[in-house]
């Protein structure tokens, strides 16, 4: 069962591309004040709201373009100086970086919105920076064709600033997320700060056999959905908790006969008329979650089925497989088809955003460096592991 809402406010933060706060919960529960979050997205900001209204938190929702915020201003809005914010973090839009569907990179503006960071950090001096993104960053071409160059852009522009920045591609499952989720998390902070990225605290059986400590076994889909009543149907009353089914007559025939962790392009002995024109390709969709396992990536083109019945996923399952606790909610519409939308759905505004207990983990990590920095050296005990690490100090 997700773990509740805890929140010290001991340090300041600000947060860019905050989505449905995915990130902003976690890095709350570590112990910091979001004095201010930006996003674009209608639905995401009523989340936001939402969310600040129920927890009674302080936090400025600003709804718009980030590229119309003047860093300057906004920050003498908040009343700050430059140096006085601990935290600048968010993730800016992945698709002009994403594996699936065309990749702009740089000619995607969308890909340029990852150096917005760089414009608010060059204003407010953070002492430190959060940011995520999907690993096809690490390889996304400049605009010279160089592989690389954007990732190596990046990090000399928080060079540039004073800053040590360091980078892990992290498993969400490893830190106790039923999901097989990956991305990139790239943390740069002053030289004095000392940021090391925490070690996983879940693993695999083969992972667990090659560390010198136990690791916890991965969460598993089957433990996190267990609990939740039967979900309300489609209907016009759409439940606060999100747990509704939308699922159409049609997809509940065309799943009928999958068995769990598989596929419908998977199952030839079904009727073809059922499977469609379906390729070996399209793993994802029409596919089935297995209790036994963590969940697929959760993504924004379809909505994953449950274990044992004949639906889609409500946006609360999808939230416990987030690793978001029962007592936040979301806002906005419930679509249940797939497709190209203006604004995020439920199930979107999921699958976009980090998990919480992922953000809590590396954010308490930067709590605690940027403590070591304020007060000096303290006798640190440090958990090793065997196993390769993907973690890189970027000097």
């Amino acid at each position: 069962m997700p773990t509740q809402m805890r929140r010290r406010e001991t340090h300041t933060a600000l947060s860019l591309f905050s989505g449905a706060g995915g990130l902003d919960l976690g890095v709350m529960q570590a112990g910091f004040n979001i004095l201010a979050c930006i996003e674009i997205d209608p639905h995401c900001c009523e989340t936001l709201r939402a969310a600040a209204m129920r927890e009674r938190w302080k936090t400025r929702v600003i709804e718009g373009d980030i590229r119309a915020v003047d860093p300057e201003t906004l920050m003498g809005e908040l009343s700050l100086k430059p140096g006085e914010i601990d935290l600048l973090c968010g993730g800016s839009p992945c698709q002009a970086f994403s594996q699936i569907g065309k990749r702009g990179f740089l000619d995607d503006e969308r890909g340029l919105l990852l150096f917005e960071f760089i414009r608010f950090a060059e204003v407010f001096r953070p002492k430190a920076i959060l940011i995520e993104q999907v690993k096809g960053l690490l390889n996304a071409p400049d605009q010279a064709g160089k592989r690389g160059g954007v990732y190596n852009m990046l990090v000399e522009k928080l060079k540039a600033l004073g800053h040590e920045p360091r980078m892990r591609v992290i498993k969400a499952a490893q830190y106790g997320v039923p999901q097989m989720r990956e991305r990139v998390f790239i943390v740069s902070t002053e030289a004095k700060a000392r940021f090391e990225f925490p070690e996983p605290t879940h693993g695999d059986k083969k992972q667990q056999a090659q560390t010198l400590f136990p690791l916890l076994p991965y969460t598993t889909a089957g433990e996190v959905l267990q609990g939740l009543e039967k979900p309300l149907p489609d209907s016009e009353n759409q439940p606060e908790d999100s747990h509704m089914d939308v699922t159409p007559k049609g997809d509940r025939y065309r799943i009928h006969g999958v068995p769990e962790g598989s596929h419908l392009a998977r199952e030839l002995h079904l009727p073809a008329e059922q499977r469609c024109n379906l390729t070996k390709k399209d793993t994802t969709k029409f596919r089935r979650l297995h209790r036994g396992q963590p969940s697929n990536t959760l993504r924004c083109g379809e909505i994953f089925f449950h274990p044992t019945e004949d639906r889609y996923l409500t946006p609360r399952e999808y939230m416990r497989l987030h690793g978001y606790p029962d007592s936040y909610f979301l806002k906005g519409p419930i679509r249940g088809r797939s497709g190209r939308v203006r604004h995020l759905d439920q199930h979107r505004q999921v699958a976009n955003s980090v998990p919480p207990p992922v953000a809590l983990t590396i954010a308490e990590a930067i709590r605690k460096a940027l403590e070591f920095s304020e007060t000096g050296p303290k006798i640190r005990a440090r958990r090793k592991s065997s196993t390769p690490s993907q973690e890189f100090a970027l000097v």
